[in-house]
């Protein structure tokens, strides 16, 4: 029996569980939409940007733990979402991007929107091809299933022609491969792994997204607790792979060497699970590691390992089997654990009298204070809010004040391209649609996709976006600062188009152009009230509230 590539296409989707399409629709994409009304069980979310769609797609890949479906419309559509697949690459979620294009009969005559879709993906994706007749549109995108899951897993891109979706062909749709691929650590791996930690007195892990993906956190927090380990996060993550009120969560790692050696300056050995590590802002001579310090290192595919740093010691395996492995494996002294677990609960607790005295001394300031701003925010949202971040530097205020249990309590983008929050909550919501989603964003960083605000409206998703609003890129003026001490330039220039303001940005009036409903908070005493009435509502609706700049 014959079918058409675009009948071949839908059908390959829902044989892999594909529900959800996020895109932007454009002429060369008419096969795709025309084909809708004959699949019912796949939604389409409808985005007014292809980046938009992209960074949705991207969370909704982390929340749902699904592969996510992207389409896009030609070159230029592509070219607006490369950003996002970027991120998306970065945060090594599955994804396969399509991208209508012109019909191959136009090949040669330089159509208008024509270009190599396929060589422009490239450079962000783990595989791009176009499909060049019906017969490889089904075992194309098999492999393209196949290669987005494969750790770690990232975005592949498919170009589609316009002509080439019409063709029949008797090669039908694949079905998705049962495999097994949660691999076990080598036993030797993990006894030399636990003889080093055993040998350990100053032990400390960094907790990377696999774990997150995995279900390893249980496993991590059972090490933690055996060995008296401090746990560090990335200073970029898209999850959290450990319980932030646990006393061995120490925070987040530094945007450089020195500083990450700084953090690590006890610790004798170093445990990196399931991650890139590190991705650094600013070049800084030396390790992280201070001389003798042994690093171990456990990854799901060996191109990881021993990618940026010696090992003495590196394992292959699913992170959570490689955790359980040394649970069972990694033996100290249980009096010497306790000792070490009950001296990280009082600096857990000296920790947090200080940020509630830093809390306090800020309380009053105008405009709010960060600190301020996420103490009433957090009194305001649901106990069981889903957090999607991208707050930049208010983050530690966040992480001070609002605690992150499970893994799915938290999502964050990769990567440091900005936009990606506001994008990314909409993907969130519509994989966690039992869960409030609470979307934290700085001023700045949420114009690169506000058109998400819209998607909010259409599809009627109740997200609450809260707009931390300081009328300045602060982060930029941090990292000028920065770029002066470090390259030892004498400056008391101001900071030079750094500020949003001639015109102020009026987000209650954006949002409102684009169907939610917003509140203007100028007043601390006023945010924990107007964050409750805006979930109360049970609509999407936006809050900005102005904070603070750079002192």
């Amino acid at each position: 029996m014959k079918m058409r590539g675009r009948q071949v296409l839908m059908q390959t989707l829902l044989n892999h569980g594909v529900d959800r399409i996020f895109g932007n629709p454009g002429t060369t994409e008419s096969p795709l939409i025309d084909s809708l009304l004959d699949y019912p069980q796949i939604q389409y979310i409808v985005h007014l940007h292809e980046g938009v769609a992209v960074g949705a797609a991207n969370f909704y890949a982390q929340a749902s733990g699904k592969t996510a479906f992207v389409n896009l419309h030609v070159a230029p559509g592509l070219g607006n979402a490369i950003g996002m697949i970027y991120g998306a690459l970065k945060n090594s979620s599955p994804m396969v991007v399509t991208a209508g294009q012109q019909d191959t009969r136009l090949r040669l005559r330089d159509p208008v929107l024509g270009h190599d879709l396929a060589a422009m993906a490239a450079p962000v994706c783990k595989w791009s091809v176009q499909v060049e007749r019906a017969d490889e549109i089904g075992p194309i995108l098999q492999r393209a299933f196949k290669i987005a899951n494969e750790a770690p897993a990232g975005p592949v891109f498919v170009a589609l022609p316009i002509d080439v979706m019409e063709q029949e062909t008797a090669i039908g749709p694949g079905a998705p491969a049962t495999l097994f691929e949660a691999s076990r650590p080598d036993p030797a791996g993990i006894e030399a792994m636990a003889a080093l930690i055993g040998a350990a007195r100053r032990p400390a892990i960094v907790a990377g997204d696999d774990i997150a993906r995995v279900g390893g956190q249980a496993a991590l927090v059972k090490l933690v607790d055996a060995i008296g380990a401090t746990v560090w996060f990335e200073g970029l993550r898209g999850r959290n792979s450990f319980p932030t009120d646990h006393p061995a969560y120490r925070g987040t790692l530094a945007f450089d060497a020195p500083g990450v050696a700084k953090q690590f300056a006890t610790n004798d050995l170093v445990l990196m699970v399931g991650g890139p590590f590190f991705e650094e802002v600013w070049y800084g001579p030396g390790s992280p590691f201070a001389p003798g310090t042994k690093v171990l290192q456990v990854e799901a595919a060996p191109a990881r390992l021993a990618y940026n740093f010696t090992l003495d010691a590196g394992v292959v395996a699913d992170p959570r089997a490689a955790l359980e492995a040394l649970v069972d494996a990694a033996a100290i002294d249980p009096a010497e654990a306790k000792r070490r677990n009950g001296a990280l609960a009082e600096q857990k607790k000296s920790e947090d009298a200080a940020q509630k005295a830093r809390v306090e001394k800020a309380w009053a300031r105008t405009p709010t204070s960060m600190a301020r701003a996420m103490a009433e925010i957090r009194a305001g949202a649901p106990a069981d809010v889903v957090v999607v971040d991208e707050t930049i530097t208010a983050n530690l205020d966040l992480f001070k004040t609002f605690v992150f249990k499970g893994p799915d309590d938290y999502f964050s983008g990769r990567g440091g391209g900005i936009g990606q929050g506001v994008a990314g909550a909409i993907g969130v919501a519509v994989a966690q649609d039992r869960r409030p989603v609470l979307c934290l964003s700085g001023d700045g960083s949420s114009m690169y996709s506000i058109q998400a605000l819209w998607t909010a409206a259409h599809h009627d998703l109740p997200i609450v976006f809260v707009i931390l609003a300081n009328r300045e890129y602060r982060v930029l003026k941090h990292n000028i600062d920065a770029y002066r001490t470090r390259f030892d330039v004498k400056s008391n220039k101001p900071y030079m188009h750094m500020d949003l303001t001639g015109p102020v940005l009026g987000f209650v009036d954006l949002a409102r152009g684009m169907g939610l409903a917003g509140t203007h908070v100028t007043k601390a005493d006023d945010i924990k009230a107007a964050v409750a009435a805006a979930f109360k509502s049970g609509k999407p609706h936006l809050v900005e509230i102005e904070i603070e700049g750079k002192r």
